[in-house]
């Protein structure tokens, strides 16, 4: 092999060793995303069926306690630190809203 072809070859595999490193990390988002205007609508008194209207399905379902509705929602932007967590509990007495719990804090290693 001749000096240029070394040099190209050099420089081929330099560039792929560089370019492999900069992987596309996706964002990930899980839960269920809440607009304020829908959750400012809740009001205790409610019924089940008017509170999934506005928030949807709760996240969590927990069969042991139906008288509790839980929405969790986690944001992470690719590469970067940027985060956005964000749960609300909503309690029920006879079918109909007795509390709603906004902006609980969710573990930071989440």
């Amino acid at each position: 092999m001749t000096k240029h072809k070394w040099t190209v070859l050099f420089l081929m595999i330099v560039s792929l060793a560089i370019s492999s490193g900069c992987v596309y990390r996706a964002s990930i988002a899980q839960g269920n995303v809440i607009k304020e205007e829908d959750l400012a609508q809740v009001e205790v008194g409610m019924t089940k069926n008017q509170v999934r209207f506005l928030l949807g399905t709760p996240m969590i379902d927990d069969p042991f306690n139906k008288e509790r509705w839980d929405y969790v929602y986690y944001l992470k932007l690719g590469r970067d630190n940027a985060q956005f967590r964000r749960w609300v509990s909503v309690f029920f007495e006879d079918d109909l809203v007795s509390e709603i719990r906004r902006d609980q804090e969710l573990a930071p290693d989440i």
